[in-house]
């Protein structure tokens, strides 16, 4: 994606189901758990380089021996620096006691991080906050085993100031205002509620103090505690959590926006935020590979026993199609194809754009996650160039000669790759006033493969924000003089703030509602502005469930090719000597091409959840009210 957009998260949960020596004799080392993480959290990596997280428990460990690790980084390498801070740890525990190397019970007992319980996180820093006290998972600790819990999240809640309220309601005094913070203590509430209760139900049987806590273990209801916690969440979420005594959990928001993956064997049961982490790094086939579902929790227990629970009513699945667009990673069989349906679909607009004519057309895509979509969209080209070639033999059959056939067979889609970035180069970009010069070249160009006839068709992911295309790539591309430049988004027009987990919180950010506003001032319509203003500033104290989203008024004046041409005229400038087009995707070929994932909130406005409504609205209150602030 020519303009960077982070993500929130990954996840990573391992359970071993085997005892520790299992798994040094079949794969030649109890540390077998810690070699899987780190490879789901290098696999995972796309989903977060601003930190990460590892947390491990050791199960039926004798009272007074440590059965919690945890280590967390924001370093620039953050996964190599946690598993570099592990692998220290161990191998000084090793190197002073060289009779741990055979000995699984004694790595177990005296060798941090070794366990059977495994929670690994990576994140995006998308509120600007970087501190190592942000980075997952967070720990509550607590005497009793039990109460232990472990926290990790790949999520937004839109409504936290609400959550925070209800914990200070129940008598607590959260430490501050954070979705993982908020979330992790009210679950932490009603666990220390279910846990009391189990308790005194076991003194009520006649066990003593010590004896009830193995059967607390074995009793606690964790779907119960998870549906108690979660009345009012209002959010796109995939948590992980664990408990200290062993039972863990992976529990999912009830439109499926944030994504979650499971496998299990009679070794292990693993989760991640994708599925070909899990396939590859278990070597496991696809549809081994199953989805946890919106609204329920995978549960295991502390005994190795697994289900899934619904613990919220699922809503119409909403799962967010960026996934597929451009976030997950693309060796997923079903998003590989899907990528290059969407370059297919959006074949047919390209023609149009470049009067049909494909001899004098080179395609190309801004490196490196649209080159799927590239594929799917030379892939469509070529039908269309040989139904051309058909239909040309078919009416000149009586004529053709071999030469006259040759030629016409030799024709083909012209491909190069001309845009090429200079990573390096972005690491050295600051925020002073020099950086437009700097930005302007992020991209290298390929000279030598344009003539001056030619039409230049470039795909991208999506155009978010516009800015690396005005500052650079139109003007890169601008320089090997074709007749046009044909910029293709293989996601649709995004008009609305995310809140779900994808940083795109600023209305004023989007450049569709920019050029939307252009427009309004353009044709006297300007007044709408107002209107939507006071109609969102008069639900301010509405519930949720009676927000109206009224910030889709601002688009409705127009269709989506005018503010796509509007689009165009606003990322050109009059140095660029091409005709410069910007083609949308629509909503309706995005569907058709993921069709398991149709949460389209950013490019409709249909928010999945009640919180979108107002997280929108107050976006908007913010850009009229001058106000740098998040919606949420």
């Amino acid at each position: 994606m020519s303009d960077a957009l982070k993500h929130e998260c990954g996840i990573a949960l391992v359970r071993l189901l085997k005892p520790l020596e299992y798994y040094k004799e079949k794969y030649g080392s109890a540390f077998y758990g810690i070699q899987k993480m780190y490879l789901m959290m290098e696999k995972q990596h796309n989903r977060g380089q601003d930190g990460a997280g590892f947390a491990s428990i050791k199960l039926d460990v004798e009272p007074g021996e440590r059965y919690i690790s945890r280590v967390r980084s924001n370093q620039a390498q953050p996964i190599q620096d946690v598993f570099t801070q592990i692998n220290e740890r161990i191998n000084e525990e090793l190197t002073a006691n060289p009779e741990y190397a055979d000995d699984v019970a004694a790595q177990k007992k005296n060798i941090p991080y070794i366990g059977e319980l495994f929670l690994g996180h990576v994140r995006y820093g998308t509120f600007g906050k970087n501190s190592i006290e942000s980075v997952h998972p967070f720990l509550r600790q607590s005497n009793w085993m039990h109460r232990n819990l472990i926290l990790a999240g790949n999520f937004n809640m839109t409504n936290v100031k609400e959550l925070f309220q209800n914990l200070v309601e129940l008598g607590q005094h959260p430490k501050e205002m954070a979705d993982t913070v908020t979330v992790m203590e009210k679950i932490g509430h009603f666990l220390d509620k279910e846990v009391m209760q189990l308790y005194q139900d076991c003194k009520a049987e006649g066990y003593s103090k010590q004896e009830a806590s193995p059967v607390i273990a074995e009793r606690l209801d964790v779907a119960k505690i998870l549906a108690r916690s979660a009345k009012n969440l209002d959010g796109g979420y995939a948590m992980a959590g664990l408990l200290g005594h062993g039972d863990a959990f992976v529990f999912r928001d009830p439109a499926g926006i944030r994504p979650a993956y499971f496998y299990q064997d009679d070794e292990i049961v693993v989760v991640a935020s994708e599925r070909p982490v899990i396939q590859t790094v278990f070597n496991v086939p696809f549809d081994e590979v199953k989805e946890i579902d919106p609204g329920s929790a995978l549960i295991i227990k502390k005994n190795g026993a697994v289900s899934m629970k619904e613990i919220l009513t699922p809503t119409v699945k909403k799962a967010c199609s960026f996934e597929r667009i451009y976030f997950s990673r693309g060796s997923d069989a079903e998003i590989y194809q899907e990528r290059k349906n969407l370059g297919k679909l959006i074949l047919p607009a390209v023609l149009k754009a470049i009067d049909q004519d494909t001899d004098n057309t080179v395609f190309s895509y801004i490196p490196n996650t649209a080159e799927t979509s590239f594929f799917g969209l030379v892939e469509a080209a070529q039908d269309f160039l040989n139904q051309r070639k058909n239909n040309c033999i078919l009416e000149n059959r009586n004529t053709l000669t071999a030469e006259t056939l040759k030629e016409l067979l030799e024709v083909k889609i012209r491909t190069e790759k001309v845009a090429i970035k200079d990573a390096k180069l972005r690491t050295f970009i600051t925020a002073d006033d020099s950086r437009d010069d700097l930005v302007a070249h992020v991209y290298d160009v390929t000279y030598g493969v344009i003539k001056p006839e030619d039409n230049l068709v470039i795909i991208d992911d999506s155009i978010v924000r516009g800015t690396t295309l005005k500052k650079s790539i139109i003007k890169m591309m601008d320089r090997l003089n074709p007749k046009r430049i044909v910029i293709v988004s293989s996601a649709p027009q995004i008009r609305y703030p995310d809140c779900y987990g994808i940083d795109m919180a600023k209305l004023e950010g989007l450049v569709a509602f920019r050029a939307a506003l252009a427009l309004l001032k353009e044709r006297n319509l300007y007044h709408i502005v107002d209107e939507v203003y006071a109609k969102c500033k008069s639900q301010e104290d509405f519930k949720d469930v009676d927000v109206v989203n009224y910030v889709s008024a601002i688009y409705e004046p127009f269709t989506d090719q005018e503010i796509s041409d509007k689009i165009a005229e606003m990322l050109s400038s009059p140095e660029i000597k091409a005709e410069v087009k910007i083609i949308f995707q629509t909503v309706e070929d995005l569907h058709i091409a993921c069709p398991k994932n149709l949460g389209d909130w950013y490019f409709t406005g249909d928010y999945p959840t009640p919180g979108g409504n107002r997280v929108v609205n107050r976006a908007f209150m913010n850009f009229y009210e001058g106000k740098d602030a998040r919606a949420y």
